[in-house]
């Protein structure tokens, strides 16, 4: 004797790929974080992390976008080691670097307000490149914006030395803006209806 139960969708489809594209996206920042060049100078290393936030934002949209840094920042927090350089722990947030992770979180918000125009994410087919290199440069502008002044605060310095030891990470953040345009647009990671 079988019985037939008529079947319920307890979560949207929408919430599930997008909960697991920010899994996927946390996970991606955190391999990211790793390709790191210490610059003991400035003692904030060069790495490839703010493309995790780029990729966030410019793909999932301001909600989504933002889940995926704060499960990245979670992560580490709790100790795995997927900051710069194989770093955890709540410790980082109180080092020079600290104000960046935030900014990682929050320009992903940003990029991702900017670009989507809206909560939910749109097809990237619908947004043009200008909107969206709009949105990038927005979302790297809030992370300098919240990390310089954090790391000047932490170091004890005024926010125009800690600006002038940040400006060589400036260019190369601005190619990083282009490289994730034509890596979404090449269609590598774009999620296409």
């Amino acid at each position: 004797m079988t019985e037939e139960y008529e079947s319920v969708d307890l979560v949207a489809d929408d919430t599930v790929r997008n909960l697991a594209a920010a899994a996927v996206l946390a996970a991606l920042t955190a391999a990211l974080a790793q390709l790191s060049i210490p610059i003991p100078s400035v003692g904030v290393p060069f790495s490839l992390q703010p493309f995790g936030s780029f990729f966030a934002g410019l793909l999932l949209g301001p909600v989504w976008g933002g889940f995926a840094m704060a499960l990245y920042l979670v992560a580490g927090t709790a100790g795995a080691p997927v900051f710069a350089n194989g770093a955890a722990g709540i410790g980082q947030f109180g080092g020079r670097t600290g104000g960046f992770l935030v900014g990682f979180l929050l320009g992903a918000v940003v990029t991702g307000a900017i670009t989507h125009r809206q909560v939910a994410p749109r097809s990237l087919d619908d947004i043009s490149v200008p909107v969206q290199l709009v949105g990038l440069f927005a979302g790297l502008a809030v992370v300098y914006a919240v990390g310089v002044p954090w790391m000047a605060e932490v170091l004890g310095i005024s926010v125009r030395a800690a600006a002038a030891a940040m400006a060589p990470f400036f260019p190369p953040d601005v190619v990083k803006v282009f490289v994730t345009v034509g890596v979404v647009e090449g269609g590598h990671l774009a999620i296409r209806e």
